[in-house]
């Protein structure tokens, strides 16, 4: 083999070497970057395997709207009761999203609480967000729902569900959902679940703790 062929040859392999390195290298800035908001809000739990509950229940006008009704659009599930202050600290932030997000055709904020009585309801609500929700507000009186089938305990809770059904991450106790953070993660869920190439979050949580092979994603570089 004449020696400038061989040389072609090297050159090529070599291109293909750094080419192949630079992808990497920019799937993976992509990818931590994509895990930025999530890890940021540091979910109780997060995974990519259970479809959530469907359920129907009747909002503050006594309109039955069921959860399957959203299915195309991420879904930001919020469990709450009017004894629990962290929830009502959290209110104004989630009116703040619920504006953020009205008129999108790709996410929406829904709420649920096990209290009974509509009008104090939504007499708390106008108190705390200085008029009426802009969000709707479900009610789940005997708490089939929040405590049979999603098993929730402690409020807040709020629970993130992507456009297939499928819940991606949960968050236990208050946070603050006016943060740009909040509406970056529902950018993420609107990519395919586990979907690694695609630049969705492949972080798994449980308990606040980052797990899995991706983990080091959610590691401070600095």
């Amino acid at each position: 083999m004449k020696s400038s062929t061989l040389l072609q040859i090297v050159f090529i392999v070599a291109a293909a070497i750094a080419v192949f390195g630079f992808v990497t290298a920019a799937k993976n800035d992509q990818v931590r970057a994509s895990c930025t908001a999530m890890c940021g809000l540091n979910p109780a739990y997060a995974g990519r395997d259970r479809l959530a509950p469907d359920f129907e229940l009747p909002d503050l006008d006594g309109k039955p709207v069921r959860l399957s009704s959203f299915r195309g659009k991420v879904v930001f599930l919020n469990f709450w009761t009017e004894t629990c202050g962290p929830c009502k600290e959290e209110m104004p932030s989630l009116a703040t999203l619920a504006r953020v997000l009205r008129g999108r055709k790709d996410m929406v904020l829904l709420t649920v609480t096990i209290d009974e009585d509509r009008t104090k309801v939504r007499d708390l609500l106008r108190v705390l967000l200085d008029g009426d929700a802009p969000f709707p507000v479900l009610f789940d009186t005997d708490s089939k729902i929040v405590a049979d089938r999603y098993g929730t305990k402690l409020f807040p809770e709020t629970w993130l569900i992507d456009k297939n059904g499928i819940i991606r991450a949960r968050f236990d106790g208050a946070r603050d959902w006016s943060e740009a953070s909040a509406v970056e993660i529902g950018e993420m869920l609107k990519k395919p679940s586990g979907a690694v190439l695609d630049f969705g979050c492949p972080v798994d949580f449980l308990q606040g703790v980052p797990r899995g092979k991706h983990a080091s994603l959610c590691m401070d570089d600095s």
